[in-house]
């Protein structure tokens, strides 16, 4: 079978060429240029961490030791209108985006399993921790959680559909990330030991705030930290500084400690105040994929509200065309705007929305 595999330059990505290529399949190896990498600021590199030059380098060195051909994409305008685009937007309307799910299912799969039929292609592959299985009842795709709960990625792919999950492999998803690192040691691959991206790609200092003023300006003005009751308590210089949850940063003499409940970018307000405040029992969800079809009734399921955050009990139903109600059993801390809520039934993706 000939299969397209996105080759980042890490471990995982490069693993999973390794193992199709082992198995047989004829395998393409593709990166994506994200940006330009002739763009400088402040004398560095105006991305870091992954999707670099030197990521692009040894993504095509791996591509050489399998012995696979490997061909670099100019994905730049895709990126920017799917990806930071996105990501500035949101910060602007008071929202905390999560660019890595629009890159992986927006970019990663679109985008790459057109040019993969352009290449007669059966199958497109990456290296994320999650499974693919099929139905034998019912003939459709199952998106599951990967079998390493501490590097499961089936959170930020909950838009794939029916079309994208018939073609899409994940060859690591079914190992932890011990045993990935070492078959690379074994298989002699040159990113065997190298290390994990950890940050957001296009901001490798964490400056999410000045990364936002640079390519909207008009979001840098100054507006009133108030309580749930509307009293001033202080100033500030930006809501997209602030995200829901946030304690340090806020610049308040209080007696206990004060909490993002909310921003409200019409008034240019961040309300604030104790963490019990914080809970919430439901929420609603709209851009929801559904992906085994849109439940008629009401169903129990996990709902996990950020990466990193347990799924919890709850009952979740289809409102209205792309738009889903969630009850949790127990109230939650933190339910953030802008976020991804995903729905699973044990290891199994049911969908999942972005919270409003």
């Amino acid at each position: 079978m000939r299969i397209v595999v996105a080759m980042s330059g890490g471990v995982d990505s490069s693993v999973a060429a390794a193992l199709l290529a082992e198995q047989g399949h004829e395998v393409i190896g593709l990166s994506m240029q994200l940006y330009d990498h002739a763009a400088q600021t402040d004398g560095q590199r105006s991305f870091g961490g992954c999707c670099t030059i030197d990521d692009l380098h040894d993504a095509r060195r791996v591509a050489a030791a399998i012995n696979i051909p490997h061909y670099i994409l100019n994905f730049e305008r895709q990126f920017d209108e799917m990806v930071v685009s996105n990501f500035v937007r949101e910060y602007a309307a008071g929202r905390t985006p999560l660019p890595c799910a629009h890159c992986n299912s927006d970019l990663k799969f679109a985008t790459l399993a057109d040019r993969a039929r352009g290449l007669g292609a059966d199958a497109v592959a990456t290296g994320h921790y999650a499974r693919v299985e099929r139905d034998e009842l019912t003939g459709q795709f199952l998106l599951k959680r990967g079998v390493d709960p501490s590097k499961d990625q089936s959170y930020f792919l909950f838009s794939l559909t029916q079309d994208q999950l018939a073609r899409a492999l994940f060859p690591v998803g079914d190992r932890g990330k011990d045993a990935v690192r070492e078959y690379a040691r074994l298989r002699r691959l040159p990113v065997a030991d190298k290390p994990d991206s950890q940050e957001i790609c296009f901001i490798p200092d964490h400056d999410y705030a000045k990364f936002v003023t640079t390519h909207a300006p008009a979001t840098d003005r100054d507006g009133a930290i108030v309580d749930e009751r509307g009293r001033v308590l202080g100033r500030h210089g930006g809501i997209h500084r602030f995200t829901v949850g946030q304690r340090k940063g806020l610049g308040l003499a209080s007696p206990s400690p004060m909490y993002v409940l909310a921003l409200r970018p019409d008034a240019q307000q961040v309300v604030v105040g104790p963490k019990s405040a914080l809970e919430r029992a439901t929420l609603t969800a709209s851009g929801v994929n559904w992906i085994g079809g849109t439940p008629e009734a009401p169903r129990r399921v996990t709902a996990q509200i950020r990466h990193r955050h347990p799924a919890a009990p709850a009952e979740v139903r289809a409102i209205d065309e792309g738009r889903a109600a969630v009850v949790f059993d127990t109230p939650q801390i933190a339910v953030t705007p802008g976020q991804a809520v995903v729905f699973y039934d044990g290891d199994v993706v049911v969908g999942g929305g972005w919270i409003d």
